[in-house]
């Protein structure tokens, strides 16, 4: 994250003993009822890199796979958490865009807030970790499921061209009034424009072409894009810009949108709360607290329930 110094909620444990863990573990799950409470506060208070190494010690001593036995005591919601927790950040990236596009329909929004989020190191770990896991492309597949200039933004976004060492200011105006020309000066939109700059400009570049875009016509890139675009393909560009100017506020976003109103959508808030607990989650929750007056603590107790809202609050309540 650029300029703001990262806060992540989960910390690596200081007296980790894997074999200690591992042991605690194998109690709580073994005989009649399982101990919730001692699984929530071993595997929320590990960073991943520990609970590889528990899950490690478990089947090297005891010869069983730690989420084979989480799965077969949890259930619910509460499983979804502590089993995200298991995998490792890439797989479980690459799990979600997998779940994202089986079955009947596409949950689009959430290969956008995976994809159009991540620079290309992550990009490309994901992009291996799923052709490992699912033994195609990744890129394949989005392109089977997706369409029009949406499958083209994706399929860029996990290509990884975004030049991410590039800074140029004396180009930004020329590409500011690119996009210009491509949306607020014709009739019609060319999109195609629009995906190109976005992909693959830097960040640092991006912002500069943001303000020589306002300089030229008086409106903000956010603003054009709801006028030019729809569907898919504006929430896609729009997660791009929001993620160039502020990562924490875009996902700040995305979790209260996954509370409000009717329903809680479950799999979104679970999605962002396991893959930035370890990266920004603090920066997310103290921009949370600022954009809507309360913290997003209270709100996952208010709309989670049991042993789930327990360890996502743990997730959560950190420094």
């Amino acid at each position: 994250m650029d300029f703001i110094q990262a806060n992540p909620t989960v910390r690596p444990c200081h007296d980790f003993d894997a074999a200690a863990d591992a042991l605690a573990l194998r109690t709580a799950m073994k005989g009649l009822g399982t101990d919730e409470d001692a699984i929530i506060a071993i595997l929320t208070q590990r960073s991943n890199n520990q609970r590889q190494q528990i899950a490690k010690f478990f089947l090297e001593d005891y010869g069983r796979d730690l989420i084979k036995d989480l799965k077969s005591e949890l259930g619910g919601k509460f499983e979804d958490v502590i089993v995200a927790l298991m995998f490792t950040p890439c797989d479980y990236l690459a799990k979600q865009c997998h779940h994202a596009m089986a079955g009947i329909g596409t949950d689009e929004q959430a290969l956008v807030e995976i994809l159009c989020t991540k620079n290309n190191r992550e990009i490309k770990e994901i992009v291996e970790a799923y052709e490992r896991m699912y033994g195609r492309p990744l890129a394949e597949h989005i392109c089977s499921e997706t369409s029009g200039d949406f499958r083209r933004l994706l399929t860029l976004m996990v290509t990884g061209v975004r030049n991410e060492h590039s800074y140029d200011p004396s180009t930004a105006a020329e590409k500011a009034q690119q996009l210009y020309d491509a949306g607020e000066a014709k009739f019609g939109t060319d999109e195609e424009v629009f995906n190109r700059i976005l992909t693959h400009e830097s960040i640092p570049q991006l912002r500069l072409i943001f303000e020589e875009y306002k300089n030229i016509c008086g409106r903000t890139i956010e603003q054009t894009l709801r006028d030019e675009m729809s569907g898919e393909l504006l929430d896609g560009l729009l997660a791009i810009v929001e993620c160039v100017q502020s990562p924490t506020t875009f996902f700040a976003k995305r979790l209260y949108d996954a509370m409000c109103g009717a329903g809680t959508k479950d799999s979104t808030l679970i999605r962002i709360v396991v893959s930035r607990c370890e990266i920004d989650l603090g920066n997310i929750k103290k921009e949370f607290e600022k954009l809507y007056d309360k913290t997003l603590e209270s709100m996952v107790k208010g709309e989670t329930s049991g042993d789930y809202k327990h360890a996502l609050v743990a997730l959560i309540g950190g420094p």
